[in-house]
């Protein structure tokens, strides 16, 4: 199997929690997170993150508001709910420990 395959299966693990990451940052609309994520090895699209989204809006994780748009019609800009919150510090707290256990395997 190569790395490559390895790696997606981690990307695709993490991809939500760096979603929580940039919602927490902001209330973004789905272009927003998609600009955001194209620059890294996390790209995806709409296609990925509009059922991704769904379900954690389902999980109780984010909620969205609709906003005017100058550019078309309204559009809708997420956010964090406090269980999303809470997860998220989960997630920081979890992400923070594999760090440190690979830094003190690797030495």
């Amino acid at each position: 199997m190569s790395v490559n395959v390895k790696f997606a299966a981690i990307r695709k693990g993490l991809l939500e929690f760096l979603i929580l990451k940039i919602i927490a940052a902001d209330k973004v609309y789905v272009a927003d997170i998609l600009q955001r994520l194209s620059a890294t090895e996390f790209a995806t699209q709409e296609g990925t993150l509009y059922p991704l989204l769904s379900k954690m809006r389902r999980e109780g994780l984010v909620d969205y508001e609709w906003r005017e748009s100058d550019a078309g019609p309204p559009r809708k800009y997420y956010k964090l709910t406090g269980e999303g919150t809470t997860q998220l510090a989960e997630l920081d707290n979890y992400w923070r420990g594999i760090n440190t256990t690979i830094d003190q395997l690797g030495r």
